[in-house]
């Protein structure tokens, strides 16, 4: 029997497993559950992905490209309203799909116990914080990425609604500093 050519299979698995993390957290995550997602056969998961380690990854990466990409269009050069821009893309970003957000940062912390997620979630850091660096030191780079990290943590992890203007108060702190 022919083997069906489907060069998205394997986006489709990848886009089902974050459905899945999602809608009902990591541990729901199993090859079967995603063959089922993906309305695939479940020897196509593993063909893919030999571990649901390896599918975290690609679903890691792909989950962190949208921000990413938001971040890389600011001109991280000092300016009056750097401060201003961060704050603004943040709250955006918060406001643009809470579930997606919470996504996002489930996956990312999934490293503290998967180690084989901690690469992509430190490329995530080091490509910001190597955006901002272009603009400021390093060690200033590295503080507005931990920044923008606990200011969305603690509005997720909370009841308290997002502060674009005390936001714009701590960037602008740090980038005075």
């Amino acid at each position: 029997m022919a083997r069906r050519y489907d060069p998205e299979r394997r986006q489709r698995i990848i886009d089902a497993a974050i459905r899945i993390v999602g809608e009902s957290g990591i541990t729901a995550l199993s090859h079967r559950t995603v063959a089922a997602a993906a309305d695939v056969p479940l020897g196509s998961t593993t063909y893919h992905f030999a571990s649901l380690d390896e599918l975290l990854v690609a679903a890691l990466r792909q989950i962190n490209e949208g921000f990413v990409a938001a971040l890389r269009a600011i001109d991280p050069r000092p300016a009056p309203d750097l401060a201003h821009t961060l704050a603004r893309i943040t709250g955006e970003w918060l406001a643009a799909d809470r579930s997606r957000v919470e996504l996002e940062y489930e996956l990312y912390l999934a490293a503290l116990r998967r180690p084989a997620l901690r690469p992509v979630a430190a490329e995530w850091t080091h490509g910001v914080v190597d955006h901002f660096s272009r603009g400021t030191d390093r060690a200033t780079a590295r503080a507005l990425v931990a920044l923008m990290d606990g200011i969305c943590l603690q509005v997720l992890l909370s009841d308290v609604p997002y502060d674009e203007a005390y936001a714009r108060e701590m960037f602008g702190r740090v980038l005075s500093s």
